[in-house]
């Protein structure tokens, strides 16, 4: 298993080094053969499809190493690596890192081939149960590192190992700690939600015995691995002073979903996912909460929620889903909180956000599922997509547009109507099917750093709460506009439409097509949004390329920054945009003359 996972994560290597330019394949003779020429006389051998967006279909079992006048199958993505990092310019401390990064990617994979089921199996699985096969960021190659997980830790706290986990509560002073929520919710009603009431008279109990009165301290929960990892050494003072208890493990049992951090509650699925804070790196970024997003969650959510409860179209038509952020705890560590230039890490070490389970607004018969989902095939080498189509009783083109029907509108219109983007990638993205498994309608999570906004002081804004618009991160159009341009159409649909060709056979320029009939239907119902339309671009000819790869390897994902989202997403390049269609040339003379009647 371990080559036959090597194999795949090094096909992906070297196409999506090949997509960001990073190295550049020539062709090899025959029109499907390529081959990458690296120092010291390598050379790695392949067969390719070229796609949308110049993109790079290989397949993994064709690649082959040639160096010292033979060639051997290629299965070793590290050993690609080494082999390529002049080439790449990788300084010996990205270098290292990158290898680190990389073996613990592998590793992750073979779990996931280990615990490969067919189509079928994946289709009928819940959406809890789905998250420990989904495969990662498709265009990451370093997309399951989680460093700072032990092989023991990954073994118990990572999505694919559909591991069980406890979390362990905390009291904290209201000095260091600070309670946000939608209206109306209490921390005594949450509480209430999320705790038994036996669970909550002990606590409350040993908040006591520790000669604290219960009320004057805020709650929240704590991952097993903080706890032991940051809590207990770096908090070690305030558990001294009292500032700070530790209350034990609370009963219910919880797996995480494909962020990590994100959990949701096994025992009591209506009880809420919780967001918590990991000291562990995984992709770009490092996985804590950041006190000043954490406490706009709850805000945003009302914000969001209103637009979408006071908008017929949204409401009534799409009727999308916004996973509300309901409630939030964010404590600041007293010591790193005077350490301003400190890495952000230490800055995002304590905290929780309770979001609402999908659960929750699901009808009689519908089903959940990431549009992640959609990208995975099972052990028998079936796509679940195609399972999914079968059981609908559509054709595939007509599957098609229903969920492209249900997944662009929402974000169009959040985007042209009220100047907000998401960032609608596989995960953030959960596509809800009715009864018959024909896509309905979409829900749409993860706001706390995640919503950006135009720089503009647009009238849509004047009920976004004063410390939420002065947090959120407000860009250009053309930068929002890669809410759908990068994270759906090159961060996702490059992938999907692979998918499609090959197990439903719905040619690519076919697909393309599709995806742009809802947003010309789009324009055309709403053509009081022309000037808002025209700002954002989403047709043009070409659009930027996001290289996260590229700001990964050349240590974005590595360094020791203070602030963890100083620039927009670094851009090289730029692709064909497959949405364009050139208008059509104005007729000459001639022209108009001829088709004239006689």
């Amino acid at each position: 298993m371990w080559r036959a996972a090597g194999r795949v994560l090094l096909a992906r290597t070297i196409a999506e080094l090949a997509y960001e330019d990073l190295i550049v394949p020539v062709a090899d003779g025959a029109e499907d053969r390529w081959t990458v020429i690296l120092p010291g006389d390598v050379r790695y051998a392949f067969r390719a499809r070229r796609a949308t967006f110049d993109a790079w279909r290989i397949a993994p079992e064709s690649i082959t190493r040639h160096a010292a006048g033979t060639a051997d199958e290629a299965a070793d993505p590290v050993r690609f690596i080494l082999d390529a990092h002049p080439v790449l310019g990788l300084s010996g401390a990205v270098l290292a890192e990158l290898v680190r990064d990389l073996t613990a990617t592998h590793v992750a994979d073979v779990r996931l081939l280990a615990n490969a089921r067919p189509a079928k199996e994946l289709a009928d699985l819940s959406h809890e149960d789905l998250e420990a096969h989904q495969t990662g960021h498709p265009c990451l190659i370093l997309n399951k590192g989680r460093l700072g997980f032990s092989a023991a830790d990954a073994a118990r706290y990572t999505p694919e190992a559909a591991g069980e986990l406890q979390l362990i509560w905390f009291a904290v002073a209201p000095e260091l700690a600070r309670y946000t929520a939608v209206p109306g919710l209490t921390a005594d009603a949450l509480l209430a939600d999320e705790l038994d009431a036996v669970t909550r008279a002990d606590f409350a109990a040993r908040i006591r015995e520790r000669g604290g009165e219960p009320d004057a301290y805020v709650w929240l929960p704590v991952h097993p691995f903080q706890a032991d990892e940051i809590v207990m050494p770096l908090f070690a003072p305030q558990l001294a002073d009292g500032s700070m208890i530790m209350l034990g493990a609370a009963p219910d049992r919880y797996r995480p979903l494909q962020s990590v951090r994100t959990l949701t509650n096994l025992d009591r699925p209506g009880r809420r996912n919780v967001k918590v804070p990991l000291m562990i790196r995984n992709t770009l970024i490092w996985r804590g909460l950041c006190e000043a997003q954490t406490g706009c969650a709850p805000p945003m959510t009302t914000w969001l929620q209103g637009l979408r409860d006071g908008d017929e179209f949204l409401r009534d038509e799409c009727r999308v889903v916004v996973l509300g952020e309901v409630a939030s705890v964010s404590v600041a560590h007293p010591t790193f909180a005077q350490l301003p230039d400190a890495p952000y890490r230490f800055h995002e070490l304590l905290g929780a956000i309770w979001r609402q389970p999908v659960h929750s607004y699901l009808e009689p018969g519908e089903r959940a599922r990431t549009m992640a989902t959609l990208l995975l095939e099972g052990s028998d080498g079936r796509a679940v997509v195609a399972e999914l189509v079968q059981r609908s009783g559509l054709d595939p083109v007509s599957w098609l547009r229903a969920f492209l029907r249900a997944l662009l509108p929402p974000l169009l219109h959040y985007l042209y109507r009220y100047g907000t983007s998401f960032t609608p990638h596989g995960e953030n993205v959960v596509l809800i099917s009715d009864a018959a498994e024909r896509p309905a309608r979409i829900a749409l999570k993860d706001f706390s750093s995640d919503v950006e906004i135009l720089p503009d002081d647009l009238p849509e804004y004047a009920q976004l709460p004063p410390e939420v618009f002065a947090k959120l991160h407000r860009w250009p159009a053309t930068d929002l506009a890669h809410s759908i341009q990068s994270a759906i159409c090159a961060g996702h649909f490059r992938f999907f439409a692979d998918v499609v060709e090959r197990h439903l056979g719905v040619p690519e320029e076919l697909f393309w097509s599709l995806v742009r009939e809802p947003i010309d239907e789009y324009h055309a119902r709403f053509p009081e949004l022309a000037d808002r339309i025209a700002e954002f671009d989403l047709l043009g000819p070409r659009f930027a390329k996001v290289a996260l790869n590229r700001e990964q390897l050349t240590g974005g994902g590595f360094h020791e920054r203070a602030e963890r989202d100083a620039d927009f997403d670094l851009m090289h390049g730029s692709v064909a945009n497959p949405l364009y269609r050139p208008e059509p040339a104005a007729p000459t003379l001639t022209e108009t003359t001829r088709v004239r009647p006689s």
